[in-house]
This record gives C-alpha cells, structure tokens and sequence, in this order.
C-alpha cells in the first residue's frame, strides 16, 4: 500500500508538469481526478451517500440544446444534520477540478464544523470533471469547442445554486442557511496523509479554485448561501492585479528564510546543470546523478521537475512535514565535498525518495479539463525574470499562451474576463506581507499597501458580505488572496506559519497552538453567521404571528 501511494505521488507531480512557454512552474490546482478515480477509486464510509442530479446544461440561454442535461454527481453526509425543522445549515463544498469522493474521503474541517453545528454535508461535483461529465461521455464531451463551450466557472455556480435549491426544497429544508466551503484534499486522520508525512512530501493540495468558486458563490448567489470560507483562494492573481513574479517570489522567501545556504545552493545549481548536460554524456550523467526513471532529453526536464518540486515543497510547507526544511536539510547535510549538483540531488531525494524519479517532457493535452479553463477564463499571468527569484527566467507571455491554446483546443483566452464579471481589476494583493517582501520587489511596484487597500475596499466592500478568507502566508498563492479585513463580514484571517490550506485540515491533538487559533476564529464567525440567520428566521415567524 505504501508503495501505491509512492507511486500515486509521483504520477500526481508527473501529471502536473508541462514542459511549455505556456504554464508557469507553479504547483497548479488541477489533474489529480482521473488518477484517483481510475487506480485509487475512493471507498467512502456508509454516512457518504452518493446520488446524482439531472443538471441543465445551459442556465443562461434558451435555444433548444440549451435544455439538454447532464447527470451530475452529488455526495451527502446527514449523520450530523439536526433535521430540516430544526433549521440546522447545511455545508456545501463548491466542488473543484477533481473527483468529488476523493475530496469527500480526505476534507476534514468541514466534518468537524458539521458536528460542531449539526449541519448536513453536501458535496457538489464540478461540471467536466469526475463522473460530473456533459454528453454522455468524456470523449463526446472533449470533442470539440462547442460540447466544451459549457465549461465555464459561471456555469458551474449556476449549477451549485440549481441542485441546492432543488434540494432543500425536496428535504424541505427551506429555512435552513447554505454555507459555502472551499475546501482541502488534506485530512491528518487519513491514512494517505500519514503515508505522505512519512514519505517526506505532501500530497500536492488543490483547493485554491475551489476555494475561488466558494467566494465567488457568495458573491453572486447571496440569496442562496448566507456565507463562505474560502482557504487560500488567489481571487486576485487575474489581469495584472498581482506581480506575476509574486509567487516564485513567495516561494524563494520561504527557502531563504530556512537556510541562506540551501536557498544559494539552488540559484547557482540551474547554470551548473546545464554545463554538465553540454559536456559529452552530459544527459547520461544527469540521468544517473539524479536517479531518473528514464533518459533524460533534455536538461530543461531536469529543470523544470526540480524548480515544481521547490514550489509543491513551498506551498505545501505545513507541520508536521515541513518540507522545505526537509530538502533544505538534504542540500546543506550532504558530504563535505559535494558539488552543488550533488546536493541538489540530495535535496530531492529527500523530497521524493528512490528508487527512481518520473521525469517526462510533457506537453499540455487537449482533453486536459484544467487547461481548458486556462485557456478560456482561469488565465493566471505567473511568471518570473532572471533575478527576481532563485530560479531561473520564466516569464509569463500571453501571446504563446494564446498560441498554445489556439493549436490545443481552437480558442482564444479572454485574460480579462473573471475581473469583468467577478470585479476587482484595480486591486492589488500584498497588504500586510508586502512590507516582508525583498526591498527589490517592493521597489517594482509603486502602488503603496494603503493605496491597494483602499482598492480592493471600494470595490468589495460595496457589495460582498460573510466571507472568510484565510492564508497561510508561506503559500505562494496567498500572493493572489485578501489578506486584510474588507468590511466587518468581510474578514482576512491569515497566519505567518502556514502555507496552502492548512486551516481546512482535520483537528488533531498535536496540531500547533497558532493552527487551532486561526481553526477556532473560523468557527466563532461561522457560529456569528448562523445565530444571525436564525435570529432574523425567528423574527420573521413572530412579525406574521402578530
């Protein structure tokens, strides 16, 4: 079992990598459904119920294809629920790129919140992914752009807003109040994540879109769900609202600050590299050196397996793993002697262990779900320069994104749509952690802190209400999140300590004092929602008994 989940860690890195001017060297949310689905099918405990719901397939048009539906998979949890007459809430988790059961096995703070508060747990599946899948199947449906023209994050909420009030009315449970949560793989009861911390590398957590969609589904469904949780959701790395270098930047911080020596081990190893791939049997070398699975093609694999593995160690730097200390400690414990290729070496071996490493030059597929929303909507313009960050030069450019995407799928990005139609286009991200930043990085942007406060202020503030949005800010993606206090429903909870997604874990008994802190304000303001909610429910009931 062991070596299954090894292997299932290797293939998820695998499956994210794509060798293209296209993709930044983040580790993106996305591409662990099918793996899990196929050869780790998820078995749920009996109290997970799952059903399916006859979905429409087009909420926003009226021609006759538009009335066509789709069977999409939904999973229930009622061994917590106080019944619908109790007006007990109901916690939905706005589903992501990923098999929903999966998510259902692993989640593990929303269970506790629906224990806490007798609530029912309700998993919704994202259209196109799992067996959430329009047409009948994912052939037919990856076909061609106009089966695939329906894959759109605003239909998706349309999708969460039907089934939930088609449910609530079917339980009638009318009056009971809808929480959105966006929620983690992650869960410290279960066995994969034990086997991870053992392993020395955390299961590669992608919960920022669904935390997006979870904040996005408050704000243009405030009628259906009276609040959100959105964990490390980078609701603001759209348009050019966020440095594109800010998360390799965040990443290169989190390195720095754990050992100077391994972070400088690691900014000169990229050159090195590459002397030695020029030198006859250079590759061959390399190949052996790092103990690859196969040849390497060349030095650019080498390269962009390593730099994915600096950012899943960054962004998943969370106890009790702590994995950036982990490669740190290899790189700076190998032998006295050992050259920078070496240690570097040493670095990911103990971040993932023999006996081999998947290296592949992978390129972006067209039957990929989470590269369609790249190249239509979900365009995150991450990159770098050569001195920014301790890696080497990868910027962003949006033109052979487009290229790609065209070749791909016959579509063109619209860059600027999610900041149209969910707004935000003038805020800028770095309030409290952009004084911690390199004085380099800050003396790229001239906009100060108070200026992007007063941004993202005016334009939130006028018409959101009962968000939570956490960070860790050892996260790379907390770059892209909220990170200060909106309005007094609108509230930043964030932590220095932790990174992705953290907070929506399973409470244990050894988890760290600042953890439970962060876990505890949640609950206190969700528990503030509901009594206001119920507060108002009984009011309503007493002003018609007058």
């Amino acid at each position: 079992m062991v070596q299954q989940l090894s292997l299932l860690l290797s293939l998820l890195l695998v499956t994210a990598i794509c060798v293209s001017a296209m993709y930044p060297i983040t580790a993106r949310f996305g591409a662990v459904n099918k793996l899990v689905k196929s050869d780790f099918e998820v078995e749920l405990p009996p109290e997970f119920v799952t059903y399916f719901y006859n979905q429409t397939l087009d909420h926003f048009n009226y021609k006759p294809e538009s009335y066509r539906t789709f069977q999409q998979r939904y999973i229930m949890n009622s061994a917590y629920w106080g019944g619908a007459n109790s007006s007990s809430p109901i916690f939905v988790y706005t589903g992501d790129e990923a098999n929903i059961a999966a998510v259902a096995a692993f989640a593990g703070f929303i269970v506790e919140l629906a224990s806490r508060f007798n609530g029912l747990l309700l998993y919704i599946e994202h259209r196109y992914y799992g067996d959430s899948v329009p047409f009948g199947s994912k052939d037919e449906a990856f076909s061609n752009t106009s089966t695939l023209g329906y894959f759109t994050s605003t239909q998706a909420l349309a999708d969460y807003a039907e089934l939930i009030t088609n449910l609530k009315k079917n339980l009638s449970a009318e009056n009971c109040p809808v929480i959105a949560i966006g929620g983690s793989y992650g869960g410290s009861k279960s066995h994969l994540r034990v086997v991870i911390q053992e392993s020395v590398f955390l299961l590669m957590v992608f919960c920022s879109f669904c935390s997006v969609l979870a904040s996005w589904f408050r704000l243009k469904y405030p009628h259906i769900v009276i609040g959100a949780l959105a964990s490390s959701a980078p609701i603001l790395y759209f348009d050019d609202i966020t440095p594109g270098n800010a998360y390799h930047v965040i990443v290169t911080k989190d390195f720095r600050e754990t050992s100077e020596s391994c972070y400088s081990t690691i900014r000169d190893s990229w050159s090195e590299i590459d002397k030695v791939a020029a030198e006859p049997n250079g590759l061959a070398n390399l190949s052996q050196i790092f103990m690859t699975c196969e040849p390497l093609n060349s030095s650019q694999e080498l390269k962009y397996y390593l730099a994915l593995r600096y950012v899943v160690s960054a962004q998943n730097d969370n106890p009790p793993a702590y994995p950036v200390k982990k490669v740190c400690d290899a790189i700076d414990g190998a032998p006295e002697g050992t050259n920078i290729i070496g240690r570097v070496a040493a670095g990911l071996n103990a971040s993932v262990g023999p006996p081999c490493h998947f290296v592949y030059d992978f390129k972006p597929s067209n039957r990929s779900e989470w590269i369609w929303q790249t190249c239509t909507e979900m365009v995150m313009p991450i990159g770098h320069g050569a001195n920014d960050t301790m890696f080497q030069a990868w910027p962003f450019d949006l033109n052979n994104h487009t290229k790609t995407c065209q070749d791909l799928f016959g579509v063109t990005p619209r860059p600027h749509w999610i900041t149209t139609e969910f707004g935000g286009h003038v805020i800028f991200c770095f309030f409290l952690f952009y004084v911690s930043l390199p004085l380099s990085f800050q003396q790229q942007n001239s906009r100060t802190p108070n200026d992007n406060f007063q941004d993202i202020k005016s334009v939130l503030g006028n018409f959101a209400s009962n968000i939570i949005f956490s960070n860790g800010l050892r996260d790379p993606y907390s770059a892209g999140g909220v990170l200060q206090d909106i309005s007094d429903s609108v509230v930043a909870i964030y932590t220095d300590k932790g990174a992705h997604c953290l907070d929506l874990s399973t409470p244990t008994a050894t988890d760290p004092d600042w953890l439970v802190s962060l876990q505890e304000k949640e609950v206190k303001i969700i528990g503030l929602w509901l009594a206001e909610y119920n507060a108002r429910l009984i009011s309503k009931a007493h002003g018609r008994m007058g």
